[in-house]
């Protein structure tokens, strides 16, 4: 898995915050293995030099799956290590939720059991033949109308 990281000019991009993603992008993604292609982050500073509100650094996940749509996710903190950490948690729930689909879309379709129409041997006398008996082979079944 590939993880890169981009920052705009008020972010600190080096290598603390890039330690920090790989280590928890691994931590939390890693039992994907190979269907988790890349993983790319963006961390911005909304307010930039004015620090006026508490949750100011955004972190945007982007997930690239093999053979699936990319899966996106956004949080947002006070420092970058807790918008990392939030976005992260997001992505996992995020991702987990998009493979079980997959896996669900790609199980095969089992037929419905039928359900036993009993032939006129049976109907006219009114007893079922013992289990793996030969019983109506070749007779055709009673419709009820």
């Amino acid at each position: 898995m590939q993880i890169l990281l981009n920052t705009d000019s008020h972010i600190d991009g080096r290598h603390p915050i890039a330690d920090h993603l790989d280590t928890v992008v691994k931590e939390a993604l890693g039992h994907f293995g190979e269907r988790i292609t890349r993983v790319e982050a963006h961390i911005t500073d909304a307010n930039s030099h004015a620090k006026a509100s508490p949750d100011e650094i955004h972190c945007t996940l982007e997930a690239r799956l093999s053979g699936l749509e990319p899966v996106v996710v956004k949080d947002h903190a006070g420092n970058a290590h807790q918008a990392i950490q939030g976005a992260v948690g997001k992505l996992k729930r995020a991702v987990t939720t998009a493979l079980e689909k997959h896996d669900q879309h790609r199980l095969p379709v089992l037929p419905r059991p039928t359900k036993h129409r009993p032939c006129r041997a049976e109907v006219s006398s009114a007893v079922r033949p013992p289990a793996g008996a030969a019983g109506c082979r070749g007779q055709r079944p009673v419709s009820f109308r």
